[in-house]
């Protein structure tokens, strides 16, 4: 009769098999996301944005005499004026740092790793947004910067003393952190990088402009409540407010209307997240 003896384990390096924390999560997150090139790609075109038109409004607003000095100039609108282009790039991206698992199929080892699967969602979502924001603050910046020059020509001046200035500068990073949170969201229900991308755009720009066009009051008080339209009630200044306001369609003040696209936002979250635990990767 033969028998085998155990193996000898104990010159074997020892294995500790660390839990997937929430802060473990974040940092890989972060590998991935800035080990993709088109990261850096759409985080640059996205901040360039805003200097870029911004400078050239500005700029071309000098041009006109009639424009110089007038009242109703907020020097800070004319800064902001590239969030509109920096949101299709940031939202692009949210939607990608989302659905490029799904396209490798890396998502099943993400998810094995983590087997509660919400702070996987949670991490890619703080992960991207905050990337976004300080890709944005530093576009603002630069924006601000480059305008300058041509503010003593218009008229027109930045202070951040004034809340109606610092409101309109804060919501640039504001909103196109709502709107890449609400592309992530998107993108994990759809799981599909181009059906992503068309959703997102489609619901942001066609869908929003195509309702307002139509000259129906309920339809149109609906297309204000939608989450662009509302979220960028942020951006515009008191005057443009008020006129909206006088307008025969009910409109929402700036801080009602950005706690309205964070109710789209949480929607879109709360369907990716039940979703992300009913449905196989």
């Amino acid at each position: 009769m033969t028998t085998f003896a155990p193996a000898d384990v104990t010159g074997l390096p020892r294995v500790i098999v660390r839990p997937a924390t929430f802060r473990r999560l974040v940092a890989a997150e972060w590998v991935k996301l800035r080990s993709l090139r088109s990261t850096w790609w759409m985080l640059a075109v996205g901040t360039l944005f805003l200097p870029l038109f911004a400078v050239s409004r500005t700029a071309s607003i000098a041009q006109v005499p009639e424009a110089v000095g007038s009242s109703s100039m907020v020097g800070a609108v004319y800064v902001t004026s590239g969030v509109a282009l920096a949101q299709l790039v940031f939202c692009t991206l949210g939607v990608l740092a989302v659905t490029a698992e799904y396209g490798s199929g890396q998502i099943r080892a993400t998810l094995v790793a983590a087997p509660t699967r919400l702070p996987v969602l949670g991490a890619k979502v703080l992960m991207t947004v905050g990337t976004v924001v300080a890709a944005s603050m530093v576009g603002v910046a630069l924006a601000w910067a480059g305008s300058a020059r041509w503010f003593e020509v218009t008229g027109m001046s930045v202070d951040l003393t004034r809340a109606e200035d610092l409101r309109i500068l804060l919501g640039v990073p504001l909103y196109l952190a709502a709107a890449t949170a609400l592309a992530c969201g998107i993108g994990a229900v759809v799981r599909h990088s181009a059906a992503g991308v068309a959703a997102v755009l489609g619901l942001l720009v066609v869908v929003e402009n195509g309702l307002g066009a139509i000259p129906w009051t309920p339809l149109q008080t609906f297309a204000a409540h939608l989450p662009s339209s509302a979220g960028t009630r942020l951006l515009q200044s008191d005057a443009v407010g008020s006129v909206i306001t006088t307008s025969s369609t009910t409109m929402l003040s700036p801080w009602e209307g950005f706690a309205v696209m964070l109710g789209w936002v949480l929607v879109a979250l709360g369907v990716a997240a039940v979703l992300l635990r009913r449905r196989d990767a």
